[in-house]
């Protein structure tokens, strides 16, 4: 089983979106582990977005992540990162493959509604930035045995 973290980002929340975008994945079959609507702060968002310091996008970034409310997800599935990875579509809206999230809601780079882990190392970083041992459940649903072999 593989973890990865997934946040509804500002625009998909004030668009109210919340709900498609979990049954997006949870219609694919993964599991959410750990799930809470939460402000990000400058000093949380600067520890996420550390990789992109220094470019000219980050100042925006930052301004825009703690600008409303998110929703912070730990899905849980074989091959998780890459589910979401798809299912989310390209980071450019006009690039992603209909049918995706992007694709379908969004039209901008910086609004693109979503973000995902985009690797196993970057998932182990970014989990524990938002979801404590203590807040990430391990359970099994009654379907995983329709879902995973």
């Amino acid at each position: 089983m593989e973890r990865t973290l997934v946040i509804v980002k500002p625009d998909g929340v004030q668009r109210g979106l919340i709900g498609e975008i979990i049954a997006r994945f949870e219609r694919r079959g993964l599991r959410i582990v750990g799930m809470k609507l939460m402000w990000i702060d400058e000093s949380l968002a600067g520890r996420h977005y550390a990789i992109h310091k220094g470019k000219p996008f980050y100042e925006p970034l930052i301004r825009y992540i703690t600008s409303s409310p998110v929703v912070v997800m730990a899905l849980e599935g074989n091959d998780a990162i890459e589910i979401v990875r798809r299912t989310m579509g390209a980071t450019k809206p006009a690039e992603a493959a209909p049918g995706t999230i992007r694709a379908d809601f969004g039209l901008e780079i910086g609004r693109n509604l979503v973000h995902g882990s985009d690797g196993p190392e970057t998932a182990a970083f970014e989990v524990p930035l938002f979801f404590t041992e203590d807040e990430l459940l391990s359970y099994e649903r009654d379907t995983d045995r329709w879902i995973f072999e």
